[in-house]
């Protein structure tokens, strides 16, 4: 170990003062003393640039106090998910299936009479109430709904949907298919 002579008394003196000071900013006996730990790799592996003469045990809160920050900052930032929920909610579907369920939507939506392909993306995919799609098309809000309806059931058919564990991740291609 280089560094100054009396350094490993040093630094054994502060253990347990590193140590209660930890334990105060984690309130986790556990992690305070992974916290200590790392202080005191991360002064040993740096102890060639200890300014002999200046207050070690000073030296070493610092150490530890900006560790601390740094793990802070890190957690701040991560979700815990120790089942693994969140992660497999985060999987992205191939992209090569979306575009082919896309173009097969875009092909089945064209086959549609007009006025219910417009019902349709103005209710389903544009996310306007009945209401606003009636006024918009000019017609009645029965009618509207009617139209969403018969332009759902027929892209259901179209597409082979039989419920909605038959169509992908998308919710706007969902709520367009909704039966």
């Amino acid at each position: 170990m280089i560094g100054p002579p009396d350094a490993k008394a040093d630094i054994l003196g502060a253990i347990p003062h590193l140590r209660a000071f930890a334990i105060s900013l984690t309130s986790d006996v556990d992690r305070a003393d992974d916290l200590v730990q790392e202080a005191l790799v991360r002064g040993l592996s740096h102890l060639d640039s200890f300014t002999s003469g200046t207050n070690m045990q000073a030296w070493l809160f610092t150490i530890l106090r900006n560790q601390f920050h740094t793990v802070y900052r890190k957690r701040r930032r991560e979700v815990e998910d120790p089942d693994g929920a969140l992660a497999s909610g985060l999987s992205i579907p191939p992209e090569q299936h979306g575009h082919l369920d896309l173009q097969d939507l875009q092909t089945a939506l064209m086959q549609l009479p007009f006025e219910q392909r417009e019902a349709l993306l103005l209710v389903g995919a544009q996310g306007f109430s009945y209401e606003d799609a009636a006024r918009i098309c000019g017609a009645r809000i029965g009618t509207i709904k009617s139209r969403v309806n018969r332009a759902r059931m027929a892209l259901a058919d179209r597409l082979g949907v039989e419920d909605t564990g038959d169509l992908g991740s998308d919710w706007t291609t969902k709520s367009a298919i909704r039966r």
